[in-house]
């Protein structure tokens, strides 16, 4: 066992775990954040997006080791105190959440993509969430989702 400094979500953690230990398992286990869901163990499925230094990353197949030093954001990051994120809100009145499972990873991805790129198309909108599945929604409403809340976060730009 060793120890890992991790920033997550803006705070600093201490945790204990093996080199090899996944970040998923750390946030989970360890640190009590289960926004981050374990769908696949395999990096296929999304479902545990979570952000690495902004980048959208599948924490069930990043070991530890190489989240240290770098700021990771997971779905309970998100929120302003009681205020939803934009993109969250987008999500809930677009209706582009069904179960929930593959939510936080799909929300996670779509910021990591609005934080590179303001303006979309529906084409880049489909690549960046290209990792991430969701077997409830035929993802309409998920790329229109990400369209209103490129849209809010632009409003929300020009009032700052």
């Amino acid at each position: 066992m060793e120890t890992f400094r991790l920033t997550v979500n803006n705070r600093i953690f201490e945790v204990q775990a093996r080199p090899n230990a996944t970040l998923l398992s750390i946030l989970r286990d360890q640190l009590d954040l289960t926004g981050a869901k374990c769908g696949c163990g395999t990096g296929d499925c999304g479902a545990c997006t979570v952000l690495l230094d902004g980048e959208a990353v599948r924490s069930c197949i990043v070991p530890v080791r190489d989240a240290v030093g770098k700021q990771i954001t997971t779905i309970e990051g998100l929120a302003r105190g009681s205020e939803l994120h934009p993109i969250q809100r987008a999500f809930v009145e677009c209706g582009a959440i069904k179960c929930g499972f593959c939510t936080p990873g799909m929300i996670l991805a779509a910021k990591a993509l609005l934080d590179h790129n303001p303006n979309p198309t529906e084409d880049e909108i489909r690549a960046a969430l290209r990792f991430n599945l969701c077997r409830c929604t035929g993802y309409a409403r998920i790329v229109e989702a990400v369209q209103f809340a490129a849209e809010l976060l632009r409003k929300e730009a020009e009032r700052a």
